[in-house]
């Protein structure tokens, strides 16, 4: 199935466009529809079939026809075999065309979600994407294939009913067609409603998801800090909002069905009544009057399922309107095409960075940073520092100035090509449910050898631990690696970043999570990595960054002290201040 095409015009609240963008996804299965629509015209035959059976031995028993008796047995065996033949055609394709739908639009959600700009992450809750990806696209399966598959075979069912009593006696059926108009305004009615309560379970489940979410990744602070009874009532109203808009929901069908299903029974009494007079039974045999009523009763489950229909349908428009919402979301832009070879010579030129909500988080930067050169970054929170990261790797992109590496606008350089040549380490170390040689040799690192990936490990000192674990480096680690310490975790980050050996190295608060013993070696690896790099530190601890060829001290997004360690410890400024209160809290915590 080809890779589904994001319309710029499309309109999520036009139920006519969604259905119709849903239909464009099923063209791939024209051929299975065939066979579908096979199975359920032999279906809808059958129940026609059905009924002129009963006039055939009726008319042969009052007839004393023998031959239409002997006949009968076989007849009947013939039509549930053709039955048979026709549900299955009609539910196997069916089903097959409706997994697939799933299967392909969850592959194109998930491939979306990996092409979008970090700034769709920042806006929406993980709950609320996991929902889309997994209830939403399933929900679109009830509007696109299993809603469709019902029209078709029942709406077949009753067209074949309808022309056969139009057949049998047409001033009949006319008078059973006085309940149509009624059922199609309350069809109208209930659509309207259907639409809004869809909508709203969708939005509900989106919070469940979210609640969810958010109480498994921090089970911790939930335990330690007593928010057991807060996250339960939390999660009871989103859950409790949703059982309400689903009896809603299941309240309006209740009342739907069997109140079509009184408009039918009406227009039968009318029908039975009328067959009374002679004019309007049009010298009928008994056996064509019993096959005229049993077609007319065979008319009311189709036209129930048509009815239920109506709530598939809508629940489907709704799901499906989401999932085109985020499919054609822009992506993240990617206008470079260059793909040169970094050495590392980094310029930032009066770049600036202001956010949709106002805030200015990068002001009038301008910084050069020469190939191999180690600039450490120190501020305090919120001054910008890791945003300086997200610039240089283009997550994010300045309001104006720009940023050049070599002399080249990094704009200009494909994202593929720009980050294949940048190493990280984070604050926020993640790690895969996979194995420890998998999490170091990720991505495009898979191809490296086993004996790199121990080179790295050991560069981290992460080998000695790694073989204490019970398969060594085919051990499995728990999501999120939560089965090793903190340290453990930072350091396969780190050994992530060394076997990945680019020219540009960023140091995140590499050293944040690590205990003393484990920072003083670490340390020394990185040293040695660091050399013939261009190594960006974002440091909290300022001991860690002494020996930084340069340091930039950051505050509310500009630079207000540059040079080494001993120049501004000697300037007496912003960097002694912040360096004398680190040296404190560390003694202090060495007493502790």
């Amino acid at each position: 199935m080809s890779k589904p095409t994001p319309q710029t015009n499309f309109d999520p609240n036009d139920k006519l466009a969604v259905f119709l963008r849903l239909m464009s996804y099923l063209k791939p299965y024209w051929w299975a529809a065939i066979f579908m629509a096979i199975g359920m015209v032999l279906s809808a035959g059958s129940e026609v079939a059905s009924a002129k059976l009963f006039e055939f031995i009726i008319d042969a028993i009052n007839n004393d026809d023998e031959k239409g008796k002997f006949w009968f047995p076989f007849l009947v065996i013939a039509l549930f075999f053709f039955r048979g033949v026709g549900a299955f055609l009609g539910g196997y394709y069916s089903a097959y065309i409706s997994r697939n739908l799933v299967y392909h639009l969850r592959v194109a959600v998930f491939e979306k979600l990996l092409r979008l700009p970090s700034d769709f992450y920042l806006k929406n809750p993980a709950g609320t994407i996991s929902s889309k990806l997994i209830f939403d696209v399933e929900q679109v399966t009830a509007g696109s294939n299993e809603a469709i598959t019902t029209l078709l075979k029942e709406g077949l069912t009753v067209i074949a009913l309808f022309g056969y009593l139009f057949y049998s006696n047409w001033r009949l059926t006319l008078v059973l067609m006085i309940v149509v108009p009624p059922i199609f305004w309350i069809i109208k009615k209930v659509s309207k409603k259907f639409a809004m309560l869809s909508t709203g379970i969708q939005e509900s489940m989106s919070a469940v998801s979210h609640i969810t979410n958010e109480a498994v990744a921090g089970y911790q602070v939930v335990k330690n800090y007593g928010g057991q009874a807060y996250e339960a009532n939390r999660f009871n109203e989103a859950s409790l909002d949703n059982l309400q808009k689903g009896m809603k929901i299941t309240v309006l069908a209740a009342i739907n069905s069997p109140l079509i299903q009184l408009l039918m029974a009406t227009g039968m009494c009318f029908v039975v009544w009328l067959s009374l007079r002679p004019e309007v039974l049009g010298g009928m045999t008994a056996g064509q009057f019993a096959s005229f009523l049993i077609a007319a009763g065979l008319l009311a489950r189709p036209v129930k399922a048509l009815t239920d229909v109506n709530q598939k349908l809508q629940r489907g428009l709704a799901g499906g309107a989401s999932v085109f919402k985020l499919l054609d979301t822009p992506e993240e832009r990617d206008t470079g095409t260059l793909t040169p070879v970094i050495h590392g010579n980094i310029r930032f030129d009066d770049v600036s960075l202001t956010y949709e909500s106002g805030t200015q988080a990068i002001k009038s930067f301008n910084l050069d940073i020469k190939a191999g050169e180690t600039v450490a970054v120190v501020g305090r929170s919120g001054s910008g520092k890791t945003t300086l990261v997200n610039l240089l790797t283009r997550s994010l992109t300045p309001t104006s100035g720009q940023i050049l590496i070599d002399g080249t606008p990094i704009d200009e350089i494909k994202l593929s090509s720009l980050r294949e040549q940048i190493a990280m380490v984070n604050q926020q170390v993640t790690l895969f449910l996979d194995t420890v040689a998998h999490n170091i040799a990720y991505g495009a690192l898979s191809a490296r050898s086993r004996d790199d990936i121990i080179q790295a490990s050991k560069s981290a000192y992460a080998h000695d631990f790694i073989m204490d674990l019970p398969n060594g480096y085919d051990s499995f680690i728990g999501s999120d690696g939560l089965q090793l310490s903190g340290g453990q975790r930072q350091r396969l980050s780190i050994a992530r970043a060394l076997l990945k050996d680019a020219p540009i190295l960023i140091l995140d608060e590499a050293t944040s999570a690590l205990d003393n013993e484990s920072e003083y070696y670490i340390q020394k690896a990185l040293e040695s990595v660091m050399h013939g790099r261009t190594t960006l530190v974002i440091a909290h601890r300022l001991s860690t960054i002494a020996n930084a060829d340069r340091i930039i001290v950051m505050d509310k997004g500009q630079i207000v002290e540059i040079g080494t360690h001993d120049e501004l410890f000697a300037k007496g400024g912003m960097y002694r201040t912040m360096y004398e209160r680190t040296f404190d809290e560390q003694s202090e915590q060495g007493k502790a």
